[in-house]
């Protein structure tokens, strides 16, 4: 006897193929069992003919029935000595691994945008228009480095918003910092083995470099970013920083310091991996120029993204190599396709040479300098001189530094968390996180005005400040 469950969105015909197969395998039926005919299945269930027909050719086809001529179905011979130990779980709605996540009322998160930040009306419009005009090329692989025309885009935009040097065959169109770090490690191993990051920075490049064989060199970032001393004691070959908006502490590194950097990687023979992830996001002054273009020609691979300011979710970034090390690129990948979506390069295309990029950037400048300045203000008004902001003026977040408080890093977040306030951890940002006051990432990007007040007074609450 077969029940059929009309719940869920599972076709109806993979319903009866799973309770089928599993009674097969389970022996409830043995060999040789004769099953219902299609018509009368059919009526027994109340469905169609084609459903049973369509699952009855399934099993069919993987060998569990076979058919007689004239007369019906049967059951296969299955030994048992190769049947799984345990497969009632098998052709079953899948169990619910893990728990939902947990929707705190107070999000923190340095990351995070707010939801009515994109741009959706006009998105979906260019979308369809990039999806009309030039069907013919949704037949084919896109290239190997991306839509040309967006690379275009991004070359002009570079040139006068950034003073980013380069051609637009130098830039290729990565899908977040994670694929850009996983084309760059093998492209620098042959002639690369140690790898030097901020201390604390980025988790990611740390990951990817690590599995990628390359030994890891922490350095100490000060006032003025990275600490240039300490990265020439080391044997580190390739340095990767964040020298316009340090990640997470937000230091600008001087000009000065910059050229330095630039002359270690000549000396060397080294590579400088400078990842400008919001350096769209100053409120105070113009934005801080590349580090690369300082040097065009200096090995600088130059690493940025739509993320900060557009969506995290398009999963959209760029970055641009030097000429040595794009000949590299193209013997090692030239088999590989991009991974972001053609329509999704199209669509970016079109937001970007209509002006609609510019426009956003001002409007998201804009938007965000008011959050940042409504944080700054309400640590002022709650904490006073119990806390130290760091890393103001600019990105999606600001360290907040707790002077002489006996709390760790877990209890301040568990008892945030008891106030439904979420915090991401900063910890796992340093290879040595001893030796400090505690500190705290408060991103402001997906909170309004009054939820970011009310956050920061619970927070001062919950720490019994």
């Amino acid at each position: 006897m077969f029940i059929l469950d009309n719940k869920g969105r599972q076709p109806l015909h993979d319903k009866i193929y799973n309770q089928i197969k599993n009674q097969i395998l389970s022996g409830q039926l043995p060999p040789a069992t004769k099953l219902l005919s299609i018509k009368n299945l059919s009526a027994e269930l109340s469905v169609s003919r084609n459903t049973v027909e369509y699952a009855y050719q399934q099993l069919y086809a993987e060998g569990y029935i076979h058919s007689k001529p004239r007369s019906g179905y049967y059951v296969s011979l299955i030994d048992p000595e190769f049947l799984p130990s345990s497969f009632s779980h098998i052709g079953m709605t899948p169990r619910k691994v893990s728990e939902d996540r947990i929707v705190y009322s107070f999000d923190f998160h340095p990351a995070c945008l707010s939801s009515e930040s994109f741009p959706t009306n006009l998105w979906r419009k260019l979308y369809i228009e990039s999806l009309q005009e030039d069907s013919e090329q949704l037949a084919f692989y896109s290239d190997q480095q991306g839509d040309f025309a967006l690379r275009s885009e991004i070359q002009r935009y570079l040139a006068h918003s950034r003073g980013v040097s380069c051609d637009p065959e130098q830039i290729v169109i990565c899908s977040g910092l994670q694929d850009s770090l996983s084309i760059i490690a093998p492209i620098l191993k042959e002639n690369h083995s140690t790898f030097a990051v901020e201390d604390p920075g980025h988790f990611m490049p740390k990951a990817v470099f690590r599995n990628h064989s390359f030994a890891i060199n922490p350095i100490p970032v000060n006032s003025e970013g990275l600490d240039l001393e300490s990265l020439q004691k080391t044997n580190s070959t390739v340095v990767y920083v964040t020298p316009s908006h340090q990640f997470p502490l937000g230091y600008v590194m001087p000009v000065a310091n910059r050229l330095k950097l630039i002359d270690w990687a000549e000396t060397v023979g080294g590579v400088i991996i400078e990842d400008d992830y919001d350096s769209e996001l100053r409120y105070h002054g113009r934005p801080i120029p590349a580090l690369q273009g300082l040097h065009p020609g200096a090995n600088i691979v130059y690493v940025g993204t739509f993320s900060k300011v557009l969506s995290p979710a398009l999963r959209v970034s760029y970055m641009v190599l030097p000429y040595r090390l794009l000949t590299i690129y193209r013997k090692l990948f030239s088999d590989y396709s991009t991974n972001v979506s053609l329509l999704d390069q199209r669509t970016l295309n079109k937001f970007m040479e209509k002006g609609n990029w510019e426009r956003h950037l001002r409007k998201m400048r804009t938007i965000y300098k008011r959050k940042h300045d409504e944080l700054i203000q309400s640590i002022h008004h709650h904490f006073g001189s119990k806390a130290n902001i760091i890393g103001q003026g600019a990105g999606l977040h600001v360290v907040l530094e707790l002077v002489g408080n006996s709390l760790t890093e877990g209890e301040l977040i568990n008892r945030a968390r008891d106030r439904d306030v979420q915090l991401l951890p900063i910890s796992g940002m340093y290879f040595n996180n001893t030796g400090r006051d505690p500190q705290i990432m408060l991103g402001f990007g997906r909170m309004s005005s009054n939820e970011i007040d009310r956050g920061i007074g619970l927070l001062y609450q919950a720490w019994n400040l």
